[in-house]
């Protein structure tokens, strides 16, 4: 059932939360030296650019959804490797900053934050740190797993790259069994921080 309190505040600040994390891929991408991102209409904070239809509707019904993946051609940079970890990184790293900030905001008003402020603060600054940890898990096609295949020494990245057939079950997977874990290390860390 649709929840109209979820669609006016918090569906917005998702759509934010997940243009920043996708534009971070492009921008560092572009900088890097790979047009493919700007080519594609994507070096944009426009929502609309990131969208992906399927993701979107799954982020209402069930409140889990997905961005289109920003597509790159690491060959652009002058170090693929290094330059395709950098562009995993950029996406998590966008939204532990954009957490530190909100939470720096949070706590620098001149007033308590309280009501509808108080939640929506609260609830940009938690959905950031839920989706830069989640993405950090190192399970294809999330952005941890290019961070880990980055450390994997050579001779293991066949078996690596076998296993990114099963991704999604694997997805499945932690998102059933270890959301608990999940969700105590987000609030672990927005603890840290308001």
């Amino acid at each position: 059932m649709l929840d109209l309190t979820f669609l006016l505040f918090s569906l917005p600040i998702l759509l934010v939360v997940i243009t920043v994390h996708e534009f971070a891929h492009a921008f560092v991408a572009d900088r890097l030296g790979d047009p493919t991102p700007r080519l594609a209409g994507r070096l944009t904070l426009n929502p609309i650019a990131h969208l992906d239809p399927i993701g979107l509707l799954m982020l209402v019904i069930v409140r889990f959804g997905w961005a289109k993946p920003v597509p790159i051609n690491p060959y652009n940079f002058r170090d693929p490797r290094q330059g395709s970890l950098l562009v995993s990184l950029a996406g998590p790293a966008s939204n532990f900053l954009f957490a530190w900030v909100l939470a720096i905001i949070m706590r620098s008003l001149p007033f308590p934050a309280t009501g509808l402020l108080a939640y929506l603060l609260s609830y940009a600054i938690w959905i950031n740190l839920a989706l830069a940890v989640f993405n950090l898990i190192p399970v294809p096609p999330l952005d941890g797993s290019h961070v880990l295949e980055y450390f994997l020494p050579p001779y293991q990245l066949e078996s690596y790259y076998r296993l990114q057939q099963y991704g999604f079950l694997l997805l499945v997977a932690i998102i059933f069994f270890g959301s608990p874990l999940l969700i105590a290390i987000v609030e672990f860390l927005y603890r840290l921080l308001v």
